[in-house]
């Protein structure tokens, strides 16, 4: 009886070994195709995310109002200052348009004394995102 205990665990020790001689594992090799487009999108990614608003930089806001109106706004602005950013926020209940995009106080304060020409209601602010 001892000399069969023998003989199967002699047989399930072979096969343990046979078998994991065999197993497959995967290969740690890895490859990756990327299309040329994306790195474009990247970059464009890039370049709008540095012109998001930082804490410590101020805007100008030009109008304050309804949805339709403040459409209006942005375009006239953009209209005549196409180097300048701008863009509306929605504040309940009403929509504004920030422009510009200032490290400094006295930088967004020139550029809010030559708005303030077309935009007499224009003042100086420092959102916090």
């Amino acid at each position: 009886m001892t000399f069969l205990k023998k003989i199967k665990f002699f047989f399930a020790i072979v096969t343990l070994v046979f078998i994991s001689q065999k197993s497959y594992s995967q290969a740690a090799k890895v490859s990756i195709s990327q299309d040329p487009k994306f790195e474009q999108l990247l970059n464009e990614k890039r370049k709008i995310n540095s012109s998001i608003t930082i804490n410590d930089r101020y805007k100008i806001q030009i109008f304050n109002g309804d949805t339709e109106n403040s459409k209006k706004a942005l375009l006239d602005f953009k209209r005549e200052n196409k180097n300048i950013d701008a863009t509306i926020v929605f504040s309940t209940p009403l929509y504004k348009v920030w422009v510009g995009n200032y490290k400094t106080r006295i930088e967004a304060e020139k550029n809010l004394n030559d708005l303030k020409k077309k935009y007499p209601n224009a003042f100086l602010i420092k959102p916090n995102k």
